[in-house]
C-alpha cells in the first residue's frame, strides 16, 4: 500500500473527488448514472437511509471484529468488489488491479465477463477469493466453455447475472451520445432467453458454487432455493436496469426470510459507508457488493486506491459496530435497527455530503 496515498485519502469522499478529477465526462456519467428517471438508483440510497441505529452502551468494546467467512474463505470485511463490465475504463490494469487489491486487503473479487483482460490473467495476478460472473452471450457450449475456464483458472464460484434480459435506456449515456466500446450487443438474445432451465442444467453438471445476481423478490429467492442455488444475490444492477424498482436494501428482509438459511445471501445497491455494511449484515446478508465505490478507488489510485477505500470502509465498520455496542455482527440485536426518515434527499453521492461544500466545488 502506497503510504503517500494513505495520507492523501483520509476520508471516502476524497477518493470520490479524486476519481471525478481523473475520469472523462462519458465515463463519469456512465459510472454514476442509472436508467431513465434514476428512481431505482435513488431508492437504493433512500432504503439505507431509512433505517437508524439504537446503540447499547457500557459493553466492553476493546476488541471489535469486522471479519467474516464466505464459502470457507476468511474475509477481512464481508465485502465483494462487484462485477463491473468496464474496469479498464477506470484503470488500464482493470481486473488485474482489482484482483491485486482484493488479495492485498482480504476480500473477494467478482469479475465480469465483459472485461478486456482475460479471466486467466486476472486469476494469475494474485491469490485470493475470486468469482467469475457471466452474461450469457451464446449457447450451452458458450456457457460450458466459460465455466471450464473459470474452474481451470481456480475461481471459487460462478455467478449468473439474471436481471438483464434487456439492456435499459441509460439516458446519461444517451444524452452524451456515448457508445460504450465494451458493449457490442452481440449475443444479447441468449441473455434474454436465460431461464431456470439454465440453472437446473448448471447444477446437474457442475459442483462449483453458483450465485444468481439480480434477485429482487421473495418469489424468485424461493425459486433459487428450489434449484439449489448456493448464494442469492439481491441486486437491481445499481439502479441501472428496471426503473421504479425498490431499493435493494428494502428487498433484503423478504429475501432473507424466504431463503431461511438454506443459501447464502448477498446484496448491493448504494452501499457506500461502514454503517451501510453493518446494516446489511445485521438484516441478514452474508456478503455486501461494493460497485461504484470500488470504481472510485480504482480511478483515484489503481489497486492502491481500492485498498485505501477498503481500509476506510473497515475503519468505519469497526467504529459503527463498537458504537452500536456489538463486538461482531452476530452480536447485533434486531431491535437495534429501527425505521427512520431520511435526513436528506437520496442521490448517488448523498452518502458524502462534503462533496457539496465549496471546498470541493462538486
Amino acid at each position: 500500500m502506497n503510504e503517500d496515498l494513505r495520507f492523501k485519502f483520509q476520508a471516502l469522499h476524497e477518493i470520490v473527488d479524486a476519481a471525478r478529477g481523473k475520469l472523462s465526462r462519458n465515463i463519469w456519467d456512465y459510472l454514476r448514472g442509472g436508467t431513465e428517471t434514476e428512481t431505482t438508483l435513488k431508492r437504493n440510497r433512500m432504503a439505507l437511509d431509512s433505517v437508524a441505529f439504537r446503540p447499547r452502551v457500557l459493553r466492553d468494546m476493546r476488541n471489535v471484529d469486522a471479519s467474516s467467512n464466505i464459502f470457507g474463505h476468511p474475509m477481512r470485511l464481508p465485502v465483494c468488489l462487484a462485477p463491473i463490465g468496464s474496469l479498464e475504463s477506470f484503470d488500464p490494469q482493470g481486473g488485474v488491479a482489482a484482483m491485486n487489491a482484493a488479495s492485498e486487503f482480504g476480500c473477494a473479487l467478482m469479475l465480469s465477463s465483459v472485461s478486456t483482460i482475460p479471466m486467466e490473467d486476472v486469476a494469475k495476478a494474485a491469490p485470493g477469493f475470486k468469482i467469475a460472473m457471466l452474461y450469457k452471450r451464446g449457447d450451452d457450449e458458450f456457457l460450458d466453455s466459460y465455466v471450464s475456464r473459470a474452474i481451470d483458472s481456480g475461481y471459487d464460484a460462478f455467478c449468473l447475472t439474471v436481471d438483464s434480459a434487456n439492456y435499459s435506456r441509460r439516458e446519461r449515456d444517451i444524452a452524451n451520445r456515448f457508445a460504450k466500446p465494451w458493449r457490442t450487443g452481440s449475443g444479447a438474445d441468449w441473455q434474454a432467453a436465460l431461464s431456470w432451465k439454465d440453472v437446473e442444467r448448471y447444477k446437474t453438471k457442475y459442483k462449483l458454487p453458483i450465485i444468481l445476481k439480480g434477485i429482487a423478490t421473495a418469489e424468485d429467492a424461493l425459486m433459487a432455493i428450489e434449484h439449489g442455488v448456493d448464494m442469492v444475490y439481491v441486486s437491481n444492477h445499481g439502479g441501472r436496469q428496471l426503473d421504479h424498482g425498490l431499493g435493494s436494501f428494502a428487498v433484503l428482509p423478504e429475501v432473507v426470510d424466504a431463503v431461511a438459511g438454506r443459501s447464502l445471501v448477498a446484496v448491493d445497491g448504494g452501499f457506500s459507508r461502514g454503517t451501510d455494511i453493518v446494516k446489511g449484515i445485521a438484516l441478514g446478508a452474508d456478503f455486501i457488493g461494493i460497485g461504484r465505490l470500488f470504481c472510485y478507488g480504482l480511478a483515484a489510485g489503481g489497486a492502491d486506491g481500492v485498498v485505501r477505500m477498503l481500509e476506510l470502509l473497515e475503519e468505519e465498520t469497526k467504529l459503527a459496530l463498537g458504537l452500536l455496542g456489538a463486538t461482531h455482527y452476530s452480536k447485533i440485536e434486531k431491535k437495534q435497527l429501527c425505521p427512520a426518515a431520511p435526513v436528506s434527499p437520496p442521490d448517488v453521492s448523498s452518502a458524502f455530503p462534503l462533496l457539496e461544500t465549496d471546498d470541493y466545488k462538486y
